[in-house]
């Protein structure tokens, strides 16, 4: 049996699903370890935008510490940290070099930094030498460095930025959470795309989303997401939701006849980048469609779990599928999630990763 272990993380938010994918992952990691019998704390700075569209303020199982200034917890973490086992430090925490200073300080826990945008990361790094949330000393001092990002990614963490040790934990899916519930009306298209706006998805959006919109005017298309322009190119047909929060999940899939995954350029580019999107949608028994990426066959078999698009016209072929047919493709990916891409697979993933090491 696993020791109990305690954890400090040092995170951008778990309080706010607002325009970004942090929250979901922690959330769901966080209570599965807590589910597991491991104490966590999570420190959040207490910024506006979060503030103003927070969707969690009290978790349940695991504490959430928010802050207005990294001075005024600096002496509370630094005696949480003499009594834990484990300490993260992630990507986008707006405190990163501050919490790894005090983290690489402490020799008596295991030390991680945990990217969960190591694309973006290698990227800012190539085009300004350094990025805002990396210690100007690299990732060399971590015991364990975790990528969010597969394959390239991590060797590239290890060249780049001195990581030693460095292990993929990739997104993950709370089955008590994601699962197939009664549509609602509010929700329900005949396809549907989940996801913050960004300009280097743009250009499959249109090609994957709005191309097939316009071949079948008489269908309702639903996108919901943060951050989208006021001049985004918007048909008669596309129902758009401004924010669609991780506890209207499983009724926006559900609601779904079909769904559509687009992976930001940086990312699709590294390959081995599944989005906790894919993993919600399968859950929830909703067929996908996604654009390709290296590594994706290593999460869904394309052809019967998942559907692959490179133009529109296979969006428009997915789309034209019986129902009958969509199902089969459901069914089977909803199977593979349930067996290893729940938050309980990656919470015993990052034990094990953690153990390896000690």
């Amino acid at each position: 049996m696993v020791q109990a272990m305690r954890f400090v993380i040092f995170g951008l938010t778990v309080s706010s699903s607002w325009g970004n994918g942090h929250a979901t992952i922690w959330r769901g990691l966080c209570s599965a370890l807590a589910k597991q019998g491991h104490g966590v704390a999570f420190y959040e700075k207490d910024v506006s935008y979060y503030r103003q569209h927070r969707d969690l303020a009290a978790p349940p199982d695991y504490t959430l510490t928010l802050y207005e200034n990294w001075d005024d917890i600096k002496g509370n973490a630094a005696a949480q940290l003499l009594s834990a086992d484990c300490a993260i430090v992630t990507s986008y925490c707006p405190d990163a070099r501050s919490a790894s200073d005090l983290v690489l300080g402490c020799s008596n826990l295991c030390s991680v930094f945990y990217d969960l945008d190591t694309p973006v990361t290698l990227d800012t790094l190539r085009r300004h030498g350094e990025v805002d949330y990396i210690p100007s000393y690299g990732l060399a001092p971590f015991d364990l460095v975790l990528s969010y990002t597969g394959g390239e990614a991590v060797h590239q963490l290890r060249c780049r930025l001195g990581a030693k040790h460095v292990a993929p934990l990739y997104g993950s899916v709370d089955p008590s959470i994601h699962q197939r519930v009664a549509s609602n009306p509010r929700f329900t298209s005949d396809f549907s795309y989940l996801g913050t706006y960004a300009a280097d998805r743009q250009n499959q959006i249109e090609e994957f989303f709005l191309k097939p919109a316009s071949r079948f005017p008489g269908r309702k298309f639903c996108l919901g997401g943060a951050l989208y322009p006021t001049d985004f190119p918007w048909s008669s047909n596309i129902y758009f939701l401004r924010h669609v929060a991780p506890p209207e999940h499983p009724a926006f899939y559900s609601s779904s006849r079909l769904t559509l995954n687009v992976t930001r350029a940086a990312m699709a580019q590294m390959g081995y980048c599944p989005s906790g999107r894919l993993f919600e949608a399968a859950a929830c028994g909703t067929p996908i469609v996604s654009d390709w990426w290296e590594g994706l066959d290593e999460f869904f078999e394309p052809g019967s779990q998942i559907l692959i698009a490179q133009a529109a016209e296979d969006v428009i072929r997915a789309i034209s599928l019986s129902d009958a047919e969509l199902g089969k493709f459901s069914q089977a990916a909803r199977r593979r999630v349930l067996a290893h891409h729940t938050a309980a697979n990656r919470a015993s993933e990052l034990m094990k990763l953690i153990e390896g090491i000690a």
